[in-house]
């Protein structure tokens, strides 16, 4: 397992993902602790030639994400770090808080249409009486 602090490529530390997200948050990569690992499971010499998964933490927070999913090392940083960078921006941004509208005259028409059609079903369900 390779260990490294901020000793990544400046090249990786700068991915761009406005192309995926509607957001872009800048973190400096000296924060992120990053680790080389592999997985267990079948797949023999070909599985243990190299270390393709990709551990990242960011050290000031403490949050951590993992990529293992592609085949090359390169492209499971770049994922990672594109996860780590969406987990800090929904850390720290707040969601806006809704403003509460009236509604409108032709809503309250529908829905008092609808409550009276439903008053009007539930009155022909009751049990006639013979007597009267």
């Amino acid at each position: 397992m390779t260990t490294y602090y901020g000793a990544c490529t400046l090249e990786l530390a700068r991915i761009d993902i406005k192309h995926f997200f509607h957001f872009t948050m800048k973190f400096k990569i000296r924060d992120v602790h990053i680790e080389h690992l592999r997985r267990s499971g079948p797949g023999g010499q070909h599985r243990n030639r190299k270390s393709t998964g990709v551990r990242a933490t960011h050290l000031p927070t403490g949050i951590f994400v993992m990529a293992t999913e592609r085949r090359s090392q390169k492209a499971n940083l770049e994922a990672a770090l594109e996860r780590l960078e969406a987990k800090l921006y929904r850390l720290t941004t707040k969601p806006k808080i809704r403003m509460k509208t009236k509604p409108t005259t032709t809503s309250k028409e529908r829905r008092l249409q609808n409550k009276k059609l439903l008053s009007q079903k539930k009155r022909f369900r009751e049990k006639v009486s013979l007597e009267n």
